[in-house]
């Protein structure tokens, strides 16, 4: 029986390969996923500090692009019936302010949802979001008292789901949407292990 060679990996793919494992990125966690969290241009900005930062699916963009433009339509649709045959042609003033919201959420939705971000470290969970308005919220796991997760008939035909975490106090719990499904599972199964070595309730 004879040994064959192994083949070696290009050196695209081997450099692609080194820099995931040198950034600390999961095959599970990180698939689909963007590649950086886009942080505000102000020096002012809250820092993302060391360590590795998971992101939302690329899908998340779709869903919320669809969902969004979906109300638009809607509330079209229901202005152009009130006008036409009903002759209310107030009903613009509202249709209008409504249609400016959604334009621009289509406009915000994709750098926003570059700027989600969560991290796992030794003690705690690590969650920060926005743009113009930052949060950043630590949860530590030893606080964490439900792990749930939900997703629509939009989520789940592109492949996402949310995750919700509930704390003992309401302030701090963390709702991290638009994970890959596969995600969200294997992140809920960590943080179940990782309560359970810590005596906690869940």
């Amino acid at each position: 029986m004879t040994n064959t060679p192994e083949t070696p990996l290009p050196d695209s793919t081997r450099r692609a390969t080194d820099a995931d494992a040198a950034a600390g990125r999961d095959e599970v966690l990180d698939a689909a996923t963007f590649d950086r969290v886009v942080e505000p241009r102000s020096v002012a900005r809250l820092p993302l500090g060391d360590g590795t930062w998971h992101q939302l699916a690329r899908a998340y963009v779709w869903v919320r692009m669809i969902s969004t433009a979906a109300l638009l339509a809607a509330v079209l649709v229901v202005a152009v019936v009130l006008h036409v045959w009903l002759h209310q042609p107030w009903v613009w003033i509202p249709a209008g302010v409504v249609s400016l919201l959604c334009a621009w959420t289509l406009v915000l939705t994709p750098r926003q949802a570059r700027a989600y971000g969560y991290q796992l470290r030794r003690d705690d969970l690590v969650f920060r979001r926005g743009i113009l308005w930052q949060r950043i919220v630590a949860v530590p796991y030893g606080r964490m008292q439900l792990i749930d997760i939900t997703h629509g008939p939009l989520d789940r035909g592109f492949g996402i789901a949310q995750l919700k975490l509930v704390t003992a106090a309401a302030s701090t719990g963390v709702t991290i949407p638009g994970l890959p499904q596969e995600a969200a599972e294997r992140l809920r199964d960590t943080l179940v292990d990782v309560a359970e070595t810590r005596r906690t309730g869940l």
